[in-house]
């Protein structure tokens, strides 16, 4: 019993670790899309999708309006959105995300991760080539129609359309676009009074490379390891 009580425990705890990390993530994006775009949602599409995403990971609206407020501070510190490119081991491309308020501290932290983890940090360039920066729009199935969603949307800027399951097995549609057409996809959907699970820019590889389940482990530490940063909000791969 008392073995059980432990798993279930640790369990707890990694659930919380990252919706805690979900948390900070959202909250930095909404205080960059606010000191980008102002305050109001109904002008501002990017804070629009910060709090699709903040209700897409349970955050409670107080602390929504807590990081809207927090952003129109004069001592709300400036985030500057990074990207960090680099290699994991077994020759698999890894973009790393980041909104940092001290570059320093950030590209010597990321650079740390991928030596420990067995990679190696690039310079800009040496990998993004391999991706694509698109939108990505994740939606429930009920009451929508695939066929129906791509004859409407492909007039504004819809280019794949897929079926999917999300983390608790439910059936989800994904939805991508170019990164230039993500405002008008989005509006789209919201003139359809869609609401998305959530709504991101996502780099996509172009190829992917194909591992071994004993490489994949070794890849994911990396992951994991740049994933626990504080500074870093999202890591792509090319891992088959």
């Amino acid at each position: 019993m008392g073995r059980i009580f432990e798993v279930r425990k640790a369990t707890m705890f990694a659930r919380w670790d990252r919706m805690a990390k979900q948390f900070t993530r959202v909250g930095k994006e909404i205080v960059i899309a606010v000191k980008a775009g102002g305050s109001d949602p109904n002008t501002n599409p990017a804070l629009r999708r910060c709090m699709q995403n903040a209700k897409s990971v349970n955050m409670p609206k107080e602390r929504v309006e807590a990081a809207i407020k927090r952003a129109l501070g004069k001592d709300t510190s400036n985030y500057d959105e990074i990207l960090y490119e680099g290699y994991a081991p077994h020759g698999v491309a890894i973009l790393v995300e980041t909104a940092t308020d001290n570059h320093v501290r950030t590209v010597a932290n990321v650079k740390s991760h991928f030596t420990k983890g067995g990679g190696s940090l690039g310079n800009s360039g040496s990998v993004s080539f391999q991706f694509k920066k698109m939108g990505v729009f994740k939606l429930n199935t009920a009451g929508q129609s695939i066929e129906d969603l791509e004859l409407e949307l492909i007039d504004f800027g819809l280019e794949e359309l897929g079926e999917s399951t999300d983390e608790n097995g439910n059936e989800i549609f994904v939805l991508r676009c170019a990164f230039t057409d993500f405002g008008n996809l989005q509006k789209a959907l919201e003139d359809r009074n869609i609401t998305p699970i959530s709504a991101e820019l996502e780099w996509i590889p172009g190829t992917t490379v194909p591992v071994t389940d004993a490489q994949a482990e070794d890849i994911s530490k990396l992951i994991e390891r740049l994933e626990q940063d504080d500074d870093v909000t999202k890591v792509f791969h090319n891992m088959g």
